[in-house]
């Protein structure tokens, strides 16, 4: 069994051990940030591929306790190191956190972790030099209240690099949390979804992938695919199961937006990922949202004053966002935002609201819970049919 780690944003690790779980594999722990599990070698690609609120996969190589570099250095050396990486492999030292620790310096703690690694190898295999040339082995350094966590990083680039986002708008939000935001939501594709202020897409498009039971990592690569220790032969398998497992229901999800660079911008990154045929996009104000349809699900990021509008505009935003929502009486609305006073302007108190940290932005998913659906309900069949018939 190998020990793995998903690494997340903070406020999202309930939802990554979920993630885990539907995947088959036990988890070990939840820390800030971290979700421990654990599976064989095919739970790299699986993971990878499926996950799709996490950050990265890290394979957790040794745990230990170290208050001098001397203590880093000989525990890191009596590590496995060559169980996964060849002779010819990278390694370098490339991420190291140091938080309440001892060992503070962390351009030190990568030198030793480093030299540590290559002289553990020069042991194995009766090299005095590596060229480090071939498959990468990132190694990710962790140091938390003295207690040293290494691992090596299987994803590569982070899970959020989906593949599909060539185009953003000025604050685009992370494919990760979009999709955590819509995994929050409860959505199924039963029932109508919008994003009314969607910019270039990201929520809309995480919600039809998700519809399209796509998994995220389809259109990528990672570094792990070239690991010798993991094979070909898994990564294949893994992949052939995601490309049988996208279903071809009928949905549509809806976006809109006043800017329309942002939805041209909407519309490839729809295409890119393989979603254009259950997403529609349409120039609208948010004041001028209605629709006539029943158990709606509304998911969305609006502005909030950290990197794009100022105060008055944010205000005026959330009223006239609180007055059409309002209209929408057995709706469903979840609302990311940073803005201190959003409740206040948007007119009404959240069922519930849950801490999430964008990018390091403090934020909260504000939670109104409309009615569900009757038993008998069923979604209309409205392939093809085009936003402005829902206005």
């Amino acid at each position: 069994m190998n020990h793995l780690c998903a690494t997340t944003a903070f406020g999202l690790e309930s939802v990554v051990k979920r993630e885990i779980a539907d995947l088959g594999f036990e988890t070990d722990g939840v820390e800030n940030g971290r979700v421990y599990f654990h599976g064989g070698t095919d739970a790299i690609p699986k993971a990878n591929l499926w996950l799709r609120c996490a950050d990265r996969v890290l394979l957790i190589m040794g745990q230990f306790k170290a208050v001098t570099f001397d203590e880093l250095f000989e525990q890191t050396k009596a590590l496995p190191w060559e169980d996964w990486i060849p002779e010819d492999g990278y390694f370098p030292a490339a991420k190291i956190t140091s938080v309440k620790s001892t060992l503070f310096s962390k351009s030190d703690g990568q030198r030793i972790v480093k030299k540590a690694v290559v002289e553990r190898m020069k042991s194995v295999y009766k090299q005095d030099w590596f060229k480090e040339e071939g498959a990468q082995y990132p190694i990710h350094i962790q140091i938390l209240k003295d207690e040293v966590t290494l691992s090596i990083d299987t994803s590569g680039s982070g899970l959020n690099r989906r593949g599909y986002r060539q185009y953003a708008n000025g604050a685009p939000l992370k494919e990760t949390m979009a999709a955590a935001l819509v995994l929050l939501s409860r959505w199924q594709p039963e029932r109508f979804f919008l994003d009314p202020l969607c910019g270039s897409g990201t929520i809309v498009i995480e919600a039809a992938m998700i519809g399209k039971n796509i998994a995220p990592g389809l259109r990528r690569h990672f570094v792990s695919e070239a690991w010798e220790a993991v094979g070909t032969k898994a990564w294949d398998l893994a992949r052939l199961e995601a490309e049988q497992a996208v279903n071809t229901k009928k949905f549509k999800i809806l976006g809109s937006d006043i800017d329309p660079k942002a939805l041209k911008q909407a519309r490839t990154n729809a295409e890119l990922a393989g979603v254009s045929d259950v997403v529609s996009f349409q120039r609208m104000p948010v004041q001028k949202v209605a629709t006539k349809r029943h158990y709606g699900v509304v998911v969305t990021n609006p502005p909030y004053g950290e990197r794009l509008c100022n105060d008055v505009q944010v205000q005026k935003l959330y009223r006239e966002m609180g007055q059409t929502f309002g209209k929408l009486e057995d709706w469903s609305f979840f609302i990311l935002s940073g803005y201190p006073d959003f409740e206040k302007y948007f007119g009404q108190k959240a069922t519930k609201n849950r801490k999430l940290y964008n990018s390091m932005i403090k934020t909260y998913l504000y939670q109104y819970f409309g009615p569900l659906p009757p038993r008998h309900y069923r979604r209309e069949a409205i392939a093809g049919e085009k936003h402005e018939q829902e206005s």
